[in-house]
């Protein structure tokens, strides 16, 4: 976690890509010739409050066939998940909090909005924020999940300085994304793949879905993603490693 912002904000990691490449050389490349080739695979796991008739009906706001990839790739990652998601999935939560290979952000307990407008999403008032964000933790923990770290994404990635101030005491850093998948409400696997081919350079942080309603072909861009970035020289890590660095 980072320290504290100015001002008694909290504090936002946004992970600038560094170096000059566009992320298109190939072959391994040794550290000492440039930046770390580290990239950040992140999946915000979306679910509202209100949306649990939809699920009943038979609706897949889960993705277990993407955590099995990525299991099966051994591809470090974060998921950023909402509290709601969690309770209407806990054995996957548990199984991804207790599995060395992925870590728990918060991505807020319902999915609102923490400034307006944001892509349509109803606002959550300033005075619940931090509540909101602390639901969530409880939400997540209370399925056994342990790898849960004091990390937090903006729904819609949307926020301001009233935000920032109404969540630092919750003790987060709210983490951004330098490369936008494109995935979501995508019917084209390959599309998504280049956009983030084309977008990631050392040390970049990609924001992608774990929610087969809203982002249909993610696993299946991540399984051709993952080996062309690793034939390019990039090994993956979580956020917590990205930060570190």
């Amino acid at each position: 976690m980072l320290a504290p912002g100015p001002g008694g904000r909290t504090p936002v990691f946004e992970r600038r890509a560094e170096g000059s490449g566009t992320g298109s050389a190939s072959g391994p490349r040794d550290e000492a010739d440039g930046p770390d080739k580290v990239v950040a695979l992140t999946f915000d796991a979306d679910m509202t409050a209100d949306q649990g008739p939809r699920a009943a009906g038979g609706e897949h706001f889960d993705n277990p066939g993407l955590i099995a990839s990525l299991r099966r790739l051994k591809v470090p990652s974060t998921v950023f998940m909402t509290g709601r998601w969690a309770q209407e999935y806990p054995a996957q939560a548990r199984t991804i909090g207790t599995d060395p290979l992925f870590e728990i952000g918060n991505h807020s307990f319902s999915h609102h909005a923490f400034s307006s407008p944001c892509y349509g999403l109803p606002a959550v008032e300033k005075a619940d924020m931090r509540r909101d964000v602390e639901r969530a933790f409880t939400a997540i923990r209370a399925t056994g999940a342990r790898n849960v770290v004091p990390y937090f994404r903006f729904p819609g990635g949307c926020y301001d300085d009233a935000s920032l101030k109404a969540l630092a005491p919750a003790g987060v850093t709210a983490v951004q994304w330098d490369v936008v998948s494109g995935d979501a409400f995508a019917t084209d696997a390959d599309a998504v793949a280049e956009q983030v081919l084309e977008g990631v350079e050392p040390g970049s942080l990609v924001v992608m879905h774990c929610t087969r309603s809203a982002a249909p072909v993610t696993d299946e861009a991540v399984r051709r993603i993952v080996p062309e970035l690793r034939e390019r020289g990039y090994r993956f890590v979580k956020v917590s490693e990205l930060m570190r660095g």
